[in-house]
C-alpha cells in the first residue's frame, strides 16, 4: 500500500441537533426495519455525502482521520446510518486517493457525490470467503465494457444508491483470470434489488441483495482490472484502507455509547442492599465500567495510530496490510466487549425491546461480519507476519 496526504477542512462537523433527531429516530426504524430516509435527507442537505470530496469538488476536504472521527461520533447517535455512509465514504475516499495520486480515472466519483449520488459496496458473495480478490460474479469482455452477472449481497443503502461499487472475475483473459471492478447504475436492464434484509442488527441500513443479469459496465466506469488475488492495486489498496478504518470507527462508536449509557445508568439505579444508593457505589459495577473503559482506550487508540499515520504519509510499506486487518479486527472484538459488559450492568432493564442496550448489543455483533472476518483476518495476519503472504496456494 501506498500513503498519501490530503488537506484537511477544520471545523466541518455535524450539528449535535441533528445527530439527536437521528438517535430519536434509530429505535423506530430498527423496530420497522426501515431505511434511514429522512437521516439521509438532512446529511445530503448537510453536505456530508462530501465530506472526503476535495475542496476543489465544492467538498469537506477530510482526510481519513477525519472522516473516520466524524463516523465514529454519528455512530453514538445512529449506528446504522454511520454504517451505510461509510460504504458510501470509502469509494469517495479510493477516489480521493487516486487523484492526489495523479490518477484521474475515478475522479468522476467525486463529481457524483458532489452532486448528491450516492455509492454502496458490492463485495459479498455467497461462497467467496475472500472479497474484492476473488469472486462468483462473472465478467465477460465485451465491445465497450464488460457484462456482469451474478448476487451481490450486504448491499448497504439498499433503496437509495445510485452506484454499486462491484467485482466480477473475468476467467476468460488471455492473461490469466482477471477481477474487473466496475460501478453499476441503477439504472442499467438487467439490475435487479431484491429486499432480503431482516437481520439480527443494523436493520435500517437495508442492505438487499442485488441480482446482476447480463448487466453492462462502459469502460469507462470500470475502476481497474487486475488479477485475481492481487491487491497490491492501488485501486483495491486505497479502498481497503478506507472500508475497513471506516467501519472499525462506526463499531468504536456503539462502544462510545455503550459506556456512556452505563455510566448514566449506573448513577440512576439504586439498590436497597446499597448503603449509598446508587449502583455506581457498587465495587463490582466499578469494576465492570472500569474493564469497559480499558477496552474502549485500546481500541481507540489502534484505530487513530492507524488513520493518523496514513492521513500523515506514514510508509509502513507492506506492514500496511497486517496493521489494517489487526486494528479492524481489534477495535470490533473490543467493542463487542464493551456491549457485552454494559448489558450486564444494565440487568433485567437490557433484554427488553426499546432499550438503547438491547439494540446496540445485536447491532455490534455485526462487526465480525465485515471483511476481514475472524478466520480471514487471522489467516492474513498469520501469513504476513510469517512473510508469506502473496505465496500460492493458498493452504
Amino acid at each position: 500500500m501506498t500513503t498519501t496526504t490530503t488537506d484537511t477542512t477544520l471545523g466541518r462537523a455535524l450539528p449535535t441537533e441533528m445527530l439527536e433527531r437521528f438517535r430519536a429516530r434509530a429505535g423506530e426504524l430498527d423496530r420497522t426495519n426501515a431505511y434511514f430516509e429522512e437521516d439521509l435527507a438532512e446529511l445530503r442537505d448537510a453536505g456530508y455525502l462530501l465530506a472526503a470530496v476535495p475542496t476543489h469538488h465544492g467538498g469537506w476536504g477530510l482526510d481519513l482521520a477525519a472522516v473516520a472521527a466524524e463516523q465514529r461520533r454519528l455512530a453514538r447517535y445512529a449506528p446504522a446510518t454511520a454504517l451505510s455512509l461509510t460504504m458510501h465514504h470509502y469509494w469517495v475516499g479510493m477516489a480521493m486517493e487516486l487523484e492526489r495520486a495523479g490518477d484521474t480515472s475515478c475522479s468522476w466519483i467525486l463529481e457524483a457525490a458532489a452532486a448528491g449520488e450516492v455509492f454502496a459496496a458490492g463485495h459479498a458473495e455467497r461462497g467467496n470467503d475472500v472479497p474484492v480478490l476473488m469472486s462468483t460474479c462473472m465478467a465477460e469482455r465485451v465491445e465497450g465494457g464488460y457484462r456482469l452477472t451474478g448476487r451481490k449481497q450486504f448491499g448497504s443503502n439498499g433503496p437509495a444508491w445510485r452506484w454499486l461499487g462491484a467485482h466480477a472475475i473475468d476467467a476468460e483473459d488471455p492473461a490469466g483470470p482477471q477481477i474487473v471492478h466496475a460501478f453499476v447504475d441503477r439504472q442499467s436492464p438487467g439490475v435487479t434489488v431484491e429486499e432480503t434484509w431482516d437481520t439480527l442488527g443494523m436493520r435500517p441500513t437495508q442492505s438487499h441483495d442485488t441480482v446482476l443479469d447480463g448487466v453492462f459496465v462502459p469502460d469507462e466506469r470500470i475502476g481497474a482490472v487486475v488479477p485475481a488475488g492481487d491487491g497490491s492495486s492501488p485501486f483495491v489498496s486505497f479502498m481497503v484502507m478506507w472500508a475497513l478504518s471506516l467501519i472499525a470507527a462506526v463499531y468504536l462508536g456503539v462502544a462510545d455509547r455503550a459506556l456512556e449509557l452505563t455510566v448514566s445508568g449506573a448513577k440512576r439505579k439504586t439498590s436497597v442492599a446499597i448503603e449509598r444508593g446508587a449502583y455506581a457505589y457498587n465495587p463490582m459495577v466499578q469494576h465492570q465500567v472500569a474493564e469497559m473503559y480499558l477496552a474502549r482506550e485500546a481500541a481507540a487508540a489502534i484505530l487513530e495510530r492507524l488513520v493518523e499515520e496514513w492521513s500523515a504519509g506514514v510508509d509502513h510499506g507492506e506492514e500496511w496490510v497486517p496493521k489494517l486487518y489487526a486494528t479492524k479486527w481489534t477495535v470490533v472484538e473490543r467493542s463487542k466487549r464493551v456491549v457485552d459488559i454494559a448489558l450486564d450492568v444494565s440487568g433485567g432493564a437490557g433484554m427488553f425491546k426499546g432499550n438503547e442496550l438491547e439494540r446496540l448489543y445485536r447491532d455490534v455483533r455485526c462487526g465480525g461480519f465485515h471483511p476481514a472476518n475472524d478466520a480471514l483476518t487471522h489467516e492474513l495476519v498469520g501469513k504476513a507476519a510469517l512473510g508469506i503472504l502473496t505465496e500460492q496456494p493458498r493452504w
